[in-house]
């Protein structure tokens, strides 16, 4: 593809540039006793075409695959939690999703664990046997918290897909190394 652009590249700069000739050429007068009178090279002006060169943004069509997203009732366990001192509650639904692609997957969110401030929801992303072949395919899992406004932080213990999609959640390998570091945590939720 470079040698194509520099070819490119030449035979544009070659046909782009205009060319006078100022002065004729003019051949020396040779005398026969071998006196000789300076002759004249022909001399151009060349005026270069102007190249510049960069990258512009254009609107091209490109292949993608479209995920159909259809509804369907299911049971989604819903959890109800008073924390003391936390004024009102609201109905959230805490959906963890991971795109994958090669092999299908599945997610479960295995326990929710809240501390002073935070929730921390804990999936588990397990590889199963079927091929997708060159296909992409999201999965995801759901669970309805009634609670207070917290932050809630999602953890899923599984290998991380190489897509950019699974860049907003944090992917371990030791759950147990994880919650170890959590301070004044309890369990609300446990499938």
């Amino acid at each position: 593809m470079k040698n194509f652009i520099g070819l490119m590249m030449i035979i544009l700069l070659v046909s782009s540039c205009d060319v006078q000739q100022k002065k004729e050429a003019k051949l020396p007068e040779v005398e026969v006793d071998i006196d000789t009178e300076a002759g004249q090279l022909p001399t151009f002006d060349v005026d270069w075409a102007d190249v510049n060169v960069g990258t512009r943004t254009k609107m091209v069509k490109i292949p993608k695959v479209v995920v159909v997203m259809e509804e369907e009732e299911i049971e989604v366990p819903y959890i109800d939690v008073d924390m003391p001192n936390s004024g009102e509650k609201e109905e959230l639904t805490l959906t963890v999703e991971a795109e994958v692609e090669n092999k299908e997957h599945s997610i479960d969110i295995k326990e929710i664990i809240a501390t002073s401030n935070k929730l921390y929801v804990i999936s588990e992303l397990k590889e199963l046997d079927q091929d997708l072949g060159d296909k992409k395919l999201r999965v995801s899992d759901r669970v309805i918290l009634n609670a207070p406004d917290l932050n809630v932080k999602h953890i899923i213990m599984g290998e991380k897909p190489n897509r950019v999609f699974n860049d907003q959640y944090k992917y371990v390998t030791d759950i147990n190394a994880f919650k170890s570091g959590l301070k004044n945590s309890k369990v609300i939720f446990t499938k």
